[in-house]
This record gives structure tokens, sequence and C-alpha cells, in this order.
């Protein structure tokens, strides 16, 4: 890519265009912005290939503080845009440092921080002046409110353990469901929202990869079914469905769409792009321009939450911060230095199968791509989906690109993902009565989660992923469960027979069986270097 590019400033009024000078690492970096010149002081190292082509346009775009705030300056000054990356002119290794900045920033009002005129949904408002309980709430408690949010300032404040882009403590749980109301709720009451832990974000590029692929297949097989009972098999995870005029009335462990969603502990977003664009805008109220501005379902507004900044995050942003969650480590088994340490895990891996604990939790999955392509033809209104969204295809290989380690490669350009899940959601609650186990059984909204088999939506979780299990404590849907013994203890239902197994296992070969899941861990790119 070009080190230093100085181009004479083009100003288009609707869309003023910067450029960018780029003079070397760590030097200052110079942005047109409406015919003026200023300084930013934004590292080299972040801008790589963030250059102005005069024959297509800006490959970044610089913001600008309001009038009120011209003394500040944005904490992520330049934007890319997608024409950039679709021309060629970003690379991966750019699109990687971008997504990077994006993911750790915290973002200020110049940014486009806050939404105080829309909730999470998009849905207008007047500023609320009073809760939904009733009680008096000032603009500053808008602003920032822990229960509805906007209730954050960077995405690695909470998904940093061990390392950026990790898991979170308890602290930073989320109230999924609080954000869409309106009037705003100081309530964490789980009648009025879903209290949920930061999940860890490393190996989810497969992940996403893995669910489309099973997505694609349960969709085809169904399409050439009769109406009556079906099992739908992929990657030999089974699903029941019932089929009825031509449409999936009843499904088990998936939508009826039959649209394999693998993130949330609900098991309700498509794609880490759906990830993204949906957390910005409830943690840190910054929107992203394909989901708000250019969406005809807001009527192109391009100030929808009203704060005084548009295109808060461009199209391009977003590719970007989903290719670099995509290109996160793989996590892997690290065995212990000590022999007897090493012979407990292998004895706990072959226990873990012994104890029916693999029926769900499946070591291995196979993909039949190494490819991640972005973006997600899944994904639902308002997340760009394709071309036609604005966002052509972007591709890397996962075996070959990203941090180490990588995924796993296998003959025939497929791919192994070892990631002890089966994609599936599943009852993990006893019916009610004495000695039922239902500790997680402590949610009330569904999130879109349909009733299955007499039992309230609510109650189904996807299952977890188990290939980071080492470094990503606290446990649960809620993260209020510190040790992996308790989490195994507190399953029920559908995993009961397999928890009391557990139980009634000697000590050694309960530590031996949790000495494995702790070998499976996110290795910090600190620790390889």
């Amino acid at each position: 890519m070009l080190r230093s590019v100085a181009i004479a400033c083009e100003t288009i009024p609707e869309r003023p265009q910067p450029t960018v000078v780029a003079e070397g690492r760590g030097r200052t970096v110079h942005s047109c912005y409406q015919g003026g010149v200023v300084p930013t002081p934004y590292p080299y190292y972040a801008l790589v290939g963030l250059i102005f082509l005069p024959a297509i346009g800006a490959a970044a775009t610089a913001k600008q503080c309001p009038a009120e705030l011209a003394a500040e300056e944005p904490a992520l000054p330049l934007s890319i845009e997608q024409e950039a990356i679709d021309r060629g002119v970003l690379d991966f290794d750019d699109l990687r440092v971008h997504g990077e900045r994006l993911f750790t920033t915290a973002f200020n009002r110049c940014d486009g921080a806050g939404r105080p005129h829309t909730t999470v949904a998009g849905d207008k408002r007047p500023l609320p002046t009073r809760s939904d309980e009733g009680e008096a709430i000032a603009s500053g408690q808008i602003a920032r409110l822990r229960t509805s949010g906007p209730d954050s300032d960077a995405c690695v404040i909470c998904h940093n353990l061990p390392e950026t882009g990790g898991a979170g403590s308890f602290t930073t749980n989320a109230f999924v469901l609080a954000e869409t109301l309106d009037p705003v709720t100081l309530s964490t009451s789980p009648s009025r929202s879903n209290s949920r832990n930061p999940p860890g974000l490393h190996g989810t590029g497969p992940i996403e990869i893995l669910a489309r692929e099973m997505s694609e297949d349960l969709r085809w097989q169904a399409a050439d079914l009769g109406d009556g009972e079906h099992v739908l098999e992929t990657k030999g995870v089974r699903f029941s469905v019932e089929i009825a005029h031509g449409a999936v009335i009843r499904s088990e462990g998936v939508d009826r769409d039959l649209i394999i969603k693998p993130f949330t502990h609900a098991g309700s977003v498509v794609s880490l792009r759906e990830f993204a664009t949906s957390a910005m805008n409830q943690h840190f109220g910054m929107q992203a321009e394909e989901r708000f501005d250019l969406n005809p379902d807001k009527g192109f507004d391009p100030d929808h939450d009203g704060d005084g900044i548009a295109r808060e995050l461009t199209i391009g942003d977003q590719t970007a911060i989903s290719v670099w969650q995509a290109q996160l480590s793989t996590p892997t088994r690290v065995l212990p230095r000590d022999r007897t340490g090493r012979q407990r895990v292998r004895r706990g891996r072959r226990l873990f199968h012994d104890l029916g604990c693999a029926t769900c939790h499946m070591p291995a999955l196979v993909l039949e791509t190494r490819l991640f392509v972005e973006p997600n033809p899944f994904n639902p209104p308002g997340t760009c989906a394709g071309a036609v969204d604005g966002c052509s295809e972007f591709t890397f290989d996962m075996t070959e690109r990203g941090q180490p380690p990588r995924l796993e490669k296998l003959p025939g350009g497929r791919a192994l993902v070892r990631a002890y899940t089966d994609l599936k959601r599943h009852n993990l609650c006893d019916e009610p009565g004495p000695d039922a186990i239902r500790y997680f059984c402590n949610e009330q909204l569904a999130q879109g989660r349909p009733d299955q088999d007499g039992r309230p939506g609510a109650e189904f979780f996807l299952t977890r992923r188990l290939w980071d299990v080492g470094t990503s404590g606290p446990y649960g849907h809620r993260g209020d469960i510190g040790t992996i013994s308790e989490a195994i203890l507190f399953h029920g239902g559908e995993a009961r027979a397999s928890r009391d197994a557990f139980a009634s296992a000697p000590p050694g070969e309960q530590r031996a069986v949790v000495d494995f899941l702790k070998s499976l861990r996110v290795v910090p790119q600190r620790t390889q270097r």
C-alpha cells in the first residue's frame, strides 16, 4: 500500500470528502473537510491504505464536531468507505486495523455517541422526562443509562477477558430488551429485560460460516419435503420440524425460518455484522448508516437519533469491524506442562464423552469451506446483506489470515471447527416439581425464541461453545456462576442425565473433566509473542 499521499481537497456539498496526508508511522495525519485542512492526531499505523483516490472518491471520510464542541475532536476521526474496499484500495490488513480501532475506541459526541431521540430499535421518541416506572429522569440519565442504555463507551470495556475481543465479567452485563422500551426503564427486573453476560468473540468467524452452511442445508432439505413431521440433519445435528402447506409451522432447536443464528445466548443473531450493528446502537448510540441513514423504513433520515451527527458508522466501518471479529484467533487446547496433569486432561476428555456431554457439546464440526465471506446473505433487513444493499463480498481464508492460532485445515478445501457445540437451542430446565433443577430458567422474555414442546421459549438457550471455556469465566447466560463444576451441576432438562452422571462420579473423575474443560482456552496474542 502507498505510504505517503498528498492530494488537493475536494468539497462535495452533500457529502464532504476528505484528503488524507499520511507522512509516516506515528506521524500526524491531515484531513480536508469542507474546504479546511485540520490536523488530526491519528497514528499512521491505523491509517495504512486510508487514502484518497480522485477517480473513485474517498477511502476515508473525516468527522466533524458540532459547533458547540469546536474545541474537541472525535475519538475516531475517520470512517472508511465501502467503495474503497470494493475497489481493492483497502486490503485485509487495512480492515483489520480499522476494525480493531472501532472495537477499542471510546466514542464521544463528536463521533455520534448517544441516541437521545430513538430507542435502540430505531423508534422515534421525544426526549423522555419520566421512566416507565413513573420516576422523573434528567437528560443526563438518558445520555448514560445502565438499564436501557447507552450503557458503555467502547466494545473492549466489556469484551476483554483474557484479551481484547474476549468475554466479560458480571459487572459488564447488558440488559437485553430494556433498550427497546419507551419510556425507558430504570428497573433490572426480569419482567423488563434479560440480564446477559458478554460472550467471547474468539473463533466467531468460523462459527458464522458454520451456521451459514447448516442453514443452507436445512432450507434445501425442507424445500423438497411434503406436509407432515420430518427430521432434518446437517453436520450430524438433528432438527425436528413440521411442515404444513409448504411452510414450517413447528421446529425444534431452530427458528421456523431454519436459519441458524449462532450469536447471543438465545441464538437470536445471524452474523457478526448484525451483532456489531445492534451493539453499537444499544451500548453507545452509534448508529450505522445501513440501518438508519440509508434505510427506507427509517425515512432516509441522515440524523435519525437527533444527536447532530450524520453517518456515524459507514457501511465500510461495519465491514471492517465484522472482518476484525472474524479474524480473531481460534481457541485451542493447552495441555499442562507436567505429565500427571496431561494424563488427567486426556482422561477428562474421555469422561466428557462417556458422561454424554458430547451429545450436545459436539467436539468438532466440519466446514466445507475455509473462507470467511462478508456479508452474510441471511442478514435481516437493516443489516447489509450483499451488493444490492451496498456491501459487495469481501473474502479471506481463515486458515491463512488473521490472528494465530487459526482454523485447522482439512483436505479438499475444508476445515475443522473444534468448538464443542451443535449450534442448537436446548432446554436445561426440569419440569417444575420437587428436586427440579431450574437454575437457568430465570428469564421471562422470550427474545424471539418460540415455545417448544409445551415449554416457554425463554427456557431455551443455544449450546454454549466450550472451546474457550478455560478463559471465559464466569459462566451461565448471566455470568453468575463462578466455577465450571457449578455450571455443570446446574444443568437440568435435556442435560439432566449427563449432569447426574457427573454428580455421582468420584471426585477424581470430576476433577479430570474440569481440568479437561480448563484446557480449552484462548491463547492471548501477547503470550504467543
